[in-house]
């Protein structure tokens, strides 16, 4: 008698994962809590976190939208302006440092940097440059958007009862000068580069926990009843500033958010982890999850990862009650599986691939 002879089935590779079809590979995620359709979820952090609020959101859901779009814009303008993608027009938070940074200034601990882009008479927003397609007309007009949206992202924390965050990367570029974060590099896409401003400055293990552990932290000061699920998307780079190869590069960012996730969610009870990541990648799954290019996922794989999620859950999203997309459903999106066409502004590094 050994203490594996009180492991059940799931915890061996060969009855859980070899004897089985991949597709009929279950019981991968055990929730630390309950997360039931009457709790207000907020979304947020990187191109896969859209995922999981839409399949929400079309499983009925009480998916937090805190910045709604203004009354009679069209479906498409919403996705156009960034509307329904995350609680808040953010953007992708693509990092643990960023997240902190958004954090900070929606509560009121640290001021929003002056720094501001323009480009022929038209102003963008170096935290989320993607956020107005074409710019804004002035630079009033683009404070006072973004203090809309830093509204918003605080109500996202003070009125939510989970706050689901997707770790994307560990790259990132700051200011050289005050220490802020850009959502991209300067000259992507928006702004303009320069090598005296601008750094590289990659995340290690130990700033990406700091930071991630502070921004709860942070959050549950003003909402004590606030639980965290997070996810590491299994998404690889789009490129790389490491000097390493890109399938090297990837690996080791997100072994890095993984190592996070799984420690924070270890350590604390209001802390959980769900592996979207493991379920994309896992040798198991033979890369069919993935599209012709061999980075972004497709829709059978988005389909599989969540309904991995609501099995967890013991919820069937067709039941009564999440049958019906809900107000805001985007055209060409299922509202069970949450298969839509993602915004990923880490996309834009592509068209500077020498080929």
């Amino acid at each position: 008698m050994t203490p594996y002879s009180r492991v059940n089935a799931r915890g061996f590779w060969r009855p859980a994962v070899a004897e089985r079809h991949m597709l009929d590979i279950t019981d991968l995620w055990q929730p630390k809590f309950p997360i039931g359709r009457e709790d207000r979820i907020s979304t947020y952090g990187s191109c896969f976190a859209q995922h999981i609020g839409a399949a929400l959101r079309g499983s009925g859901f009480r998916w937090f939208e805190a910045e709604e779009p203004p009354f009679g814009l069209s479906p498409e303008n919403r996705k156009r302006f960034n509307y329904g993608v995350f609680t808040a027009r953010t953007g992708n938070i693509y990092t643990t440092t960023m997240l902190l940074q958004w954090v900070d200034w929606a509560l009121g601990h640290a001021p929003v940097p002056d720094e501001i882009w323009e480009d022929g008479g038209r102003f963008q927003d170096p935290f989320r440059p993607a956020i107005e397609p074409e710019g804004f007309d002035s630079v009033a007009e683009l404070r006072a958007c973004r203090q809309a949206t830093l509204a918003a992202f605080r109500r996202s924390i003070t009125q939510a009862d989970v706050f689901v965050f997707t770790l994307g990367l560990t790259e990132r570029w700051i200011n050289a000068r005050q220490g802020h974060e850009y959502a991209v590099c300067p000259g992507t896409a928006a702004g303009c580069f320069d090598p005296q401003a601008h750094v590289f400055a990659p995340l290690q293990v130990a700033q990406v926990l700091r930071a991630l552990g502070e921004a709860m932290d942070k959050m549950r000061a003003v909402q004590p009843a606030l639980r965290f699920l997070l996810t590491v998307s299994p998404v690889p780079l789009t490129a790389t500033m490491s000097g390493k190869h890109v399938l090297v590069a990837t690996m080791e960012s997100k072994s890095i958010l993984r190592t996070v996730a799984g420690q924070l969610a270890a350590n604390r009870d209001h802390v959980d982890y769900f592996p979207s990541y493991e379920i994309i990648n896992a040798p198991a799954f033979q890369g069919v999850f993935f599209d012709p290019n061999k980075r972004t996922v497709n829709p059978a794989g988005v389909a599989f990862v969540m309904r991995q999620f609501f099995a967890g859950l013991g919820i069937d999203p067709s039941a009564p009650g999440g049958s019906q997309p809900p107000r805001g459903t985007r055209p060409g999106q299922d509202a069970t599986t949450g298969a839509t066409e993602i915004l990923c502004h880490e996309e834009l590094l592509d068209a500077f691939a020498k080929r």
